[in-house]
């Protein structure tokens, strides 16, 4: 005959139990929130120079790679501004209040941004407000947050439900709340999706902003692309007349690529975001 603490002691387990196997998403920070705790764990200056090493990875490269020395001047919270100058080619890319320009060898050649160039949008928009309006544009859904593992740690995941890798998505350190991982996917006209993976890592404390020392750039789990951080200074003085795209129009205008360097001579339009990366570089560094 079972006793009466024997039934009292099953009772208040299965009163208990439930307890330990409340959904994960229970426990999820809401989207909004954890871009406010991703801006405050980034930190806030008027101004920063940094001066970086970039890299890209192909074969069609004489050594399977190039360096290029870049240096950038963000003017926060809209003002961005990227110079890479070689011995042969000068490129300037520039975005300003929501306006982009991208100028090579003295002709402006872009009026939109690449998908490569939105790794610094997360330092750039650096408030709840700006992130939330600028991750939406590019296809995040802000609204979307879900619990998952990196390397058997767990971690916050902005835009998707865990393991879903299929729509954009930004990864953050559940310690931190600082992004490690970024996955853009985008639709082209022709309905081809193109996906990169940005993975942050390395951050480092400036004064009283962190920055990401090392970046890295994976298509199809392939190295394409590193930034290595040399130097940076935090409110250096910068002329806002850097920024100026109307200003820049005026001095730099409209050239057209020279399509029959292009790889299987196709046009700028059939290529992907890679290929057009490449070429555009080649012509800087060659």
């Amino acid at each position: 005959m079972v006793s009466k603490s024997k039934i009292m002691i099953f009772c208040l387990s299965i009163t208990v139990l439930p307890l330990f196997f409340v959904p994960a998403n229970a426990y999820v920070l809401q989207g909004p929130h954890l871009l406010q705790l991703m801006a405050q764990n980034i930190g806030k200056t008027k101004s920063l120079f940094v001066s970086q090493k970039l890299a890209l990875y192909d074969d069609s490269f004489k050594d399977g790679s190039i360096e290029l020395k870049e240096a950038l001047k963000y003017l926060f919270p809209e003002k961005f501004r990227s110079d890479i100058v070689s011995k042969n080619g000068k490129r300037i890319h520039v975005v300003s209040k929501g306006r982009s320009l991208t100028i090579i060898d003295g002709k402006t050649v872009a009026s939109h941004e690449t998908i490569f160039d939105r790794y610094k949008d997360i330092i750039l928009y650096n408030s709840r407000s700006a992130l939330m309006q600028k991750l939406g544009h590019l296809g995040i859904n802000t609204s979307v947050a879900s619990l998952g593992r990196f390397e058997d740690k767990p971690v916050y995941i902005l835009g998707a439900q865990y393991p879903d890798e299929s729509v954009s998505q930004i990864w953050l350190d559940k310690e931190t709340f600082r992004p490690f991982r970024w996955i853009i996917s985008t639709e082209r006209s022709n309905g081809r999706i193109d996906s990169l993976e940005v993975r942050y890592s390395k951050w480092r404390k400036i004064r009283k902003i962190f920055y990401p020392m090392h970046i890295e750039f994976y298509q199809d789990d392939q190295l394409i692309r590193t930034i290595k951080v040399d130097e940076i200074k935090v409110n250096p003085g910068i002329s806002d007349a850097l920024f100026n795209i109307n200003r820049l129009k005026s001095t730099y205008p409209e050239g057209k690529r020279d399509t029959q360097v292009l790889s299987n001579q196709r046009q700028p339009s059939e290529l992907t975001e890679v290929q057009k990366m490449i070429e555009e570089f080649k012509k800087i560094y060659e």
